[in-house]
């Protein structure tokens, strides 16, 4: 078994147990001496596993977000390349900070030459959404987050303007729109809102009836007669 594979075993056994393992039952479960479970130990630790315990206490994989450089091949990193870049030129101001940071530390984590292909991406995205957005989409999100509900000023389609109580509880991204899902309480049903089209937001301390989850669900459930009829 070369040192890399049995890496990525490791981690592997790790993951099983959700109680500190002893140093020698990894050991033997991997076939390797306790000297080369040590320097494992610490290899992993060096490219960011959060593992607790020391020697003669267990060792326990604490959750959390760990890229080892080998988990990738050439075209997931392409795949994960091409979404984040897409993120950071077609989301709001948060998430495009937020993806350009990942895009980072993945970049980190990789080994030289991955790394160069990373950045020397042929995968590009073009030119997109180029709408004024009054209200930044960063209020929306943490409306979702945090389940409340948010009151709105919003402009249809016909130039009317209307102030409404919705219950956000996704945002879909479109090459030339971005949708807000809601439950209106003016309109008593779901309804989707041009993000470009809201005028004003403020989230309020009132929570959602139901769980973000639970209402996410009867909205696919109002979809899917339309879906049919389309499939059909």
């Amino acid at each position: 078994m070369s040192r890399t594979t049995r890496l990525l075993e490791l981690m592997q056994v790790l993951r099983r147990h959700r109680r500190p393992v002893s140093g020698n039952a990894l050991a033997r479960e991997l076939g390797v001496s306790l000297r080369t479970l040590y320097r494992d130990i610490a290899s992993l630790r060096a490219i960011g596993a959060e593992i607790d315990g020391e020697a003669g206490m267990g060792y326990l994989l604490r959750p959390g977000l760990m890229l080892p450089p080998l988990m990738f091949t050439e075209e997931e990193l392409e795949a994960l390349t091409l979404g984040l870049r897409w993120v950071e030129r077609r989301a709001d101001d948060g998430l495009s900070r937020a993806a350009g940071d990942a895009l980072a530390k993945v970049a980190a984590l990789l080994p030289g030459g991955l790394r160069h292909r990373m950045q020397d991406s042929a995968l590009l995205v073009g030119p997109g959404w180029d709408k004024p957005q009054v209200v930044d989409l960063e209020v929306l999100r943490h409306a979702i987050r945090s389940e409340r509900k948010l009151r709105i000023e919003y402009r249809d389609q016909k130039g009317e303007r209307s102030t409404r109580v919705i219950w956000p509880i996704a945002i879909a991204f479109f090459e030339s729109t971005r949708l807000v899902v809601a439950w209106c309480e003016l309109r008593g049903a779901f309804r989707s809102f041009r993000a470009d089209r809201i005028e004003a937001g403020d989230s309020l301390e009132e929570r959602y009836p139901r769980p973000r989850a639970v209402l996410e669900k009867e909205w696919l459930d109002t979809l899917l007669p339309e879906c049919v009829s389309v499939e059909r």
